[in-house]
């Protein structure tokens, strides 16, 4: 039984990795800003965790592990777990809690029939190629392997990009287009898992309304970077203030403000 440090050497993805990090959708992290401002992303984590129902005696590769809490969590179950995190900061702060860690953008392959499961939580809208990912995700697995999945779906967190655009528009910004993150429906998810090799078991868009435990402001330093990149550092505090304003509707009357959250599940499986 495999502890989480403590991976076999065997059949290690052995893609070779890129020179430097390339940060997915022009976003980079701050290990301790995730963890104060948007630790819920992984509390949240625990049904899909469930629903990949880890065993003692698999390969496991959670792909967007981020700062390993969730990964942890898969490990406790005995399961041999690597994680896969492209960021150098999160890739420290989920060794820091000794798991292994493969640190490489998962546009890159990363194994040929390595794993018996892939798990993502809140990682996959990040990544500009999906299909390409897919195709990956699908390479890594061996027969039979399951991939489980939940990423933001179509309609995830609309508000708040109306705001931003809004705000942007109003100091005479241009906004990024297409936007920088992925939020499909189901039936386009569900094309590109097949044509990546894969058969749909479910899928599904989850509503979720989300409260935030450091407010909008916090969600929009955290995550707002993509729409920012073309902005001049010294007037971005001006429009993520800006956007917090058009977003006073998601404020309840306590004062928690919540993010519109809509979130895309999955459970595909690789085909023969």
């Amino acid at each position: 039984m495999a502890t989480p440090g403590q991976g076999r050497n065997d059949d290690r993805p052995a893609a070779p990795l890129r020179d430097q990090a390339h940060p997915a959708a022009g976003q980079s992290w701050s290990a301790q800003g995730y963890a104060h401002h948007a630790g819920f992303v992984s509390e949240l984590g625990g049904p899909l965790v469930d629903l990949l129902d880890p065993r003692g005696d698999e390969r496991i590769l959670d792909l967007g592990c981020g700062d390993g809490a969730l990964t942890a969590r898969l490990a406790q179950s005995g399961a041999e777990v690597v994680g896969l995190e492209p960021d150098p900061s999160m890739a420290a702060a989920a060794r820091a809690r000794g798991l292994t860690v493969l640190e490489r953008d998962a546009h890159d392959p990363f194994g040929e029939a390595a794993f018996d499961a892939v798990f993502s939580n809140a990682a996959l809208h990040w990544m500009r190629e999906p299909a390409q990912v897919l195709r990956n995700v699908q390479a890594s697995l061996r027969p039979g392997g399951r991939f489980v999945a939940e990423q933001g779906g179509f309609g995830n967190v609309a508000a708040v990009v109306t705001a931003l655009r809004g705000a942007l528009a109003a100091r005479g910004h241009p906004c990024p287009d297409p936007g920088p993150w992925d939020f499909p429906r189901p039936e386009a998810q569900s094309v590109r898992l097949e044509a990546a090799g894969f058969r749909v078991a479910e899928i599904a868009l989850i509503p979720r309304p989300t409260p935030l435990p450091t407010g909008i402001a916090g969600w929009l330093e955290t995550f707002a970077a993509p729409y920012l990149a073309a902005v001049p550092e010294a007037e971005r505090p001006a429009i993520r203030a800006d956007a917090e304003v058009l977003l006073t509707p998601l404020r309840d009357e306590t004062g928690q403000w919540w993010a519109d959250y809509v979130r895309l599940r999955f459970v595909a499986v690789k085909s023969d």
